[in-house]
């Protein structure tokens, strides 16, 4: 492996680790719908906007997720709006080898 190919890993790696999480999953999930305020998120989430602010500023440094100032609040928008698909698509894969599994299983 080249050091370029290393790094590009790397960097793919730290984003899909910045998606571990239920809480962030939420927040990209919402944010795909339309941009939010932490206020939003932390009602949604259920916890304190310290909490919420740092899940988004795991997402920010993953360059998933982008603010914009309006006076005294900030707006956050999903940057990359194919995330969710990428779940689904591996979650319907799942399920689909799972049936072809269930299928090819004698006396069932």
């Amino acid at each position: 492996m080249t050091d370029k190919e290393k790094m590009r890993l790397e960097q793919r790696a730290r984003l899909l680790k910045s998606l571990a999480h239920p809480s962030r999953l939420l927040i990209i999930e919402m944010l795909e719908r339309k941009p939010c305020c932490v206020g939003e998120l932390r009602e949604a989430i259920g916890a304190d906007i310290t909490t919420v602010s740092k899940h988004l500023a795991v997402l920010k440094r993953a360059g998933l997720v982008r603010d914009t100032k309006h006076g005294t609040y900030s707006e956050y928008e999903l940057l990359c709006g194919c995330v969710t698909h990428f779940v689904d698509c591996i979650e319907d894969g799942k399920e689909k080898d799972y049936l072809e599994r269930r299928s090819l299983r004698p006396g069932e």
